[in-house]
């Protein structure tokens, strides 16, 4: 029976354990604080214990492709050597390191960022096709920007070149994997999609040709890096608005059907997620973010990201009817995990609305999990996957992993549980983040990631307090 403890192979690699921090956002860039800042972001969750640390999403070219302020980009091979002093830190506390590479094709702040665009206005858009009408009307009214140059045949396989030789640098600097952000509307899950690929060449017009751009990834890696372990995201673009709005995306059954087929091809691992085929809340599941958007002190800068007052105003409409749509669902990719689990050998990594250890044995089939619900509806206890990561908690608690791999210390209970339930919530300790979301929108003006919800950060006090986040077996 697996537990959270035990460890696990990835293609060659052993991660200690089977909690990971999922990427998220660092807002770290590329100047000359770049590394100490992801150092402060990433170590405290190796120092806590997790066994897999995910760097955020950086971008594989020099120009373009960032989907918001502050991501770093690892094209220069003397940055990325820098970057070992990061991975040197990951090891020191038995911890393995995956780097996350990205191109934002359509999506990148060429496309959303007003000030953005006018302060790069020769910044060529990159589109695995013409954008879909749908985002084409987005344009016409003013909200987006769309001039993109289509990628070539030859040009596809220069970014994927780019892939690979990113990834060659990352596993020189110390790093243990490669992490394909493969969905989140990046330029991956935009050749995988039917909404966004019309393409008639070698990398489009069937479900096997758009996965084509994943096999030259893998092998352009595997030339250039060796065998180190590469995985990716899966979309499942379920959460996208239904036909007669959007007809042509990504089923339950599809991303299935990718994920086999990337096992076939060599990947070592895949995370399934359900996304839609634009930036909404389906990513970011949970309350609208009413102290976020009324921080006076970001109208500013807010205005100069979406072009002005009334555009902010209409994006944050667009926020709060999403965040009814999209309200918080625990473990909410886990039908699509189980069923993929069914179909590969691989490692399956689930991420997406966990938040207590309970649940995380359940998904593990470590038990049944009394207190926690099937998100399927179903019973038993066979795993939905092997691994289980977490974001957005780990702004909130960045030495998250302390409290939930040693339930049994009574450290991780939430603080004013009460006597009645002291024991059981030591047993079943759960992350303080409350989905809120505030730490989500000040990041499209370049702000860090941070949680910023005070009774969130009220709770994380007491904790540090109690010595919750102090690791009794380092």
């Amino acid at each position: 029976m697996t537990t959270l403890e035990d460890p696990i192979e990835i293609g060659d690699v052993e991660v200690p354990n089977r909690l990971y921090r999922a990427p998220l956002l660092e807002c770290a860039g590329n100047g000359p604080d770049a590394v100490d800042t992801l150092i402060d972001d990433l170590e405290p969750a190796a120092e806590s214990g997790v066994g897999l640390v995910c760097q955020g999403a950086t971008i594989v070219r020099g120009d373009g492709g960032c989907a918001a302020p502050g991501m770093t980009r690892v094209h220069d091979p003397a940055f990325v050597a820098r970057l070992s002093r990061l991975t040197d830190r990951i090891h020191d506390h038995g911890s393995r390191i995956f780097i996350q590479l990205e191109h934002g094709g359509i999506r990148s702040m060429e496309t959303w960022h007003a000030e953005y665009r006018g302060e790069h206005p020769g910044l060529e858009q990159l589109a695995v096709s013409r954008p879909p009408r749908q985002l084409r009307l987005l344009d016409r009214l003013g909200f987006l920007e769309y001039d993109p140059r289509v990628l070539t045949t030859a040009e596809v396989y220069e970014l994927a070149a780019d892939f690979g030789l990113t990834a060659a640098r990352a596993v020189d600097a110390g790093y243990d994997g490669v992490h394909l952000a493969g969905a989140n509307m990046g330029i991956v899950q935009q050749f995988l999609s039917p909404f966004y690929n019309r393409r008639d060449d070698e990398f489009g017009g069937s479900p096997a040709a758009r996965l084509e751009f994943l096999a030259v990834v893998h092998d352009e890696v595997r030339d250039r890096a060796g065998d180190v372990p590469l995985i990716t995201k899966v979309p499942a673009e379920t959460p996208a608005p239904p036909a007669p709005v959007v007809r042509r995306k990504l089923s339950l059954t599809d991303g299935i059907e990718i994920a086999r087929r990337l096992e076939r091809i060599g990947y070592d691992a895949v995370v399934p997620v359900q996304t839609s085929v634009v930036w909404d809340m389906s990513i970011v599941r949970g309350a609208y973010p009413e102290r976020a958007w009324g921080n006076e002190a970001l109208r500013e800068e807010y205005d100069a990201a979406f072009g002005g007052t009334t555009r902010r105003r209409l994006v944050a409409l667009a926020n709060r009817i999403q965040s009814l749509q999209y309200g918080f669902e625990s473990a909410w990719n886990e039908t699509f995990c189980r069923r993929v689990r069914e179909r590969v050998s691989i490692p399956v990594l689930a991420e997406g609305g966990i938040r207590e250890r309970a649940e995380m044995d359940r998904l593990l089939g470590t038990s049944a999990g009394s207190d926690a619900s099937r998100a399927d509806g179903g019973t038993g206890d066979e795993p939905a996957c092997d691994m289980v990561g977490m974001a957005r908690p780990f702004y909130a608690e960045p030495r998250l992993g302390a409290r939930l791999l040693e339930p049994d210390s009574g450290a991780g209970a939430e603080p004013g549980s009460g006597a009645g339930t002291d024991a059981r919530a030591a047993a079943n300790p759960r992350v303080v983040c409350e989905s809120c979301n505030n730490c989500t929108v000040p990041q499209v003006t370049g702000a860090p990631g941070i949680c910023r919800t005070p009774g969130v950060l009220r709770k994380r006090g007491e904790l540090e307090r109690a010595g919750a986040y102090e690791r009794t077996d380092p």
